[in-house]
């Protein structure tokens, strides 16, 4: 049962309709016993279990005791799925949007790495509130996505991202020219190593350390940040995320890099590239109070003394 509430949803989960993926990648061997441990309480629970194939490979190929489950790759329709547990970092996370896509599936992200904005649940929330997460309603965020458009087959056609898209030099210390459209209307040229063009979930990315801005995730808007750009005065810009941005290439290399969150091709400098909003949302599963501020000041070290 799915109740909007402002730029938030309402998920309840009840134990007859307990479908639950699993998605990770690799795992430090202290985290072991942790994910043994989910895949044991879901079991015990009753839930449905479903495990990407990267995962199931992973948990195959080091002796883990793998309850019955079932399988899902990409391009798989996941709409069936009550909830999808990202196992990992960031980069885990950003994975895991791939494989949801269009079917808007809730993600709760558990952060088994490092920095993790966008996993926000930790190990410990799991000794304590099982029943919780399994019987009580969950609070759900909706993060907007970057669609990338070109003539050109690129990114398999998983071209959208939660983060950001860049295009950056590849094979050649000279820099890239990157001429910038906005609905048609001429911006300007870019002599840089590249452009970013990030959601407001990227904008603590990338993006940021570029020098772009931070904005909120709510935010309807994009930001456009160069890579070290030739003239110093030129800045990282916001835009409404309804426009389109469009972007052509010079350089003397025969290839550029595009990306889009950890996803990256080799291409032409020909290609003629349109970003927009994804028609599709991500919905991330946040603790109970969360506050992005909060999350700024722990990740960033915001209000911390350096001289202690």
């Amino acid at each position: 049962m799915l109740e909007m509430a402002n730029s938030f949803l309402v998920i309840v989960l009840t134990e007859k309709y307990m479908k639950i993926g699993l998605h990770g990648r690799n795992f430090q061997p202290d985290s072991f016993t942790f994910i043994q441990y989910i895949l044991d309480t879901l079991q015990e629970k009753g839930c449905d279990i479903y495990l990407s194939d990267t995962l199931y490979a992973y948990l195959e190929s080091h002796s883990f005791l793998i309850p019955r489950t079932e399988q899902f790759s990409l391009y798989d329709d996941l709409s069936s799925l009550d909830l999808v547990l990202s196992l990992g970092g960031d980069g885990t996370l950003l994975d895991t949007v791939t494989y949801v896509g269009a079917s808007e599936r809730p993600i709760l992200g558990v952060n088994m790495g490092r920095l993790g904005f966008l996993a926000s649940f930790n190990k410990e929330f799991f000794d304590q509130d099982w029943d919780r997460l399994l019987t009580q309603p969950l609070t759900t965020e909706k993060r907007s996505l970057i669609r990338f458009d070109s003539d050109d087959e690129v990114f398999a056609g998983l071209n959208f991202g939660l983060n950001e898209f860049s295009v950056l030099k590849r094979d050649t210390s000279s820099m890239i020219r990157v001429h910038a459209s906005l609905n048609g209307q001429f911006l300007n040229s870019y002599w840089a190593d590249g452009l970013i063009v990030s959601t407001p979930t990227g904008s603590t990315g990338y993006s940021m350390s570029c020098g772009g801005p931070l904005i909120l995730p709510q935010s309807q808007s994009f930001v456009l940040t160069p890579v070290s750009p030739h003239n110093l005065n030129v800045r990282p810009m916001i835009f409404p995320d309804h426009e389109t941005i469009s972007l052509e290439v010079e350089g003397r290399a025969k290839h550029i890099l595009v990306t889009l969150d950890s996803r990256s091709y080799s291409v032409s400098p020909d290609i003629k590239i349109r970003l927009s909003k994804e028609k599709f949302f991500v919905n991330l599963v946040q603790p109970e109070n969360y506050i992005f501020f909060d999350t700024l000041r722990h990740k960033l070290n915001w209000g911390m003394d350096a001289r202690n």
